[in-house]
């Protein structure tokens, strides 16, 4: 298992290198380019820790984590760990997006419902692995605030609902996955 971890990984940032961002990309250069090695240094402990999807891997090393947190928590944005996101709510720790994600056991032509937008940052990752996501938030600043660094990324395709999600959102239905993350 040691021997292959490595070159699991290198496969995997070879991979990540390649793969196509779903969206139109026109934000996603420059935020990409920020905090690279961090990411890359995430991606291979989720890998240590059990998570064996290559597209879920890529995804998470595509998508800048530090895009969704607040600026006074930056700094701590690529360490496994949830972190505050205003309105009393947290962005999920990565290892728990990764398992979330890898559960669904996407292909790639799925269309997607996640309930719980908070920092937009799970959406943004089911954007990587999905045709379609669409993703209700019910507290209005936060998913405000998702939406701005969503389209931001260029995620212009990802379609950011706010209100109750308890009974999905019937108006898009019918969804090949529905996640829910609140």
């Amino acid at each position: 298992m040691e021997t292959t971890l490595p070159l699991f990984v290198g496969l995997l940032l070879l991979a990540s290198v390649l793969a196509c961002h779903s969206g139109n990309g026109d934000g996603l250069g420059a935020a990409w380019s920020k905090r690279v090695d961090e990411r890359r240094q995430l991606v291979r402990e989720l890998a240590a820790q059990g998570i064996r999807d290559v597209r879920v891997l890529a995804a998470l090393e595509r998508v800048p984590r530090h895009a969704f947190v607040p600026d006074a928590f930056a700094g701590a944005a690529y360490l496994n760990q949830p972190l505050p996101i205003g309105a009393e709510q947290t962005i999920s720790q990565p290892w728990i997006v990764a398992a979330m994600s890898e559960a669904l056991a996407l292909e790639g032509d799925e269309r997607v419902l996640e309930v719980g937008t908070g920092s937009g940052y799970q959406a943004a990752v089911l954007a990587e692995l999905a045709r379609e996501v669409h993703s209700i938030e019910i507290i209005p600043e936060l998913a405000e605030r998702a939406a701005h660094v969503l389209r931001e990324l260029g995620y212009d395709d990802l379609h950011l609902h706010v209100g109750d999600g308890y009974a999905g959102w019937p108006a898009a239905a019918p969804f090949d996955a529905i996640l829910v993350t609140a």
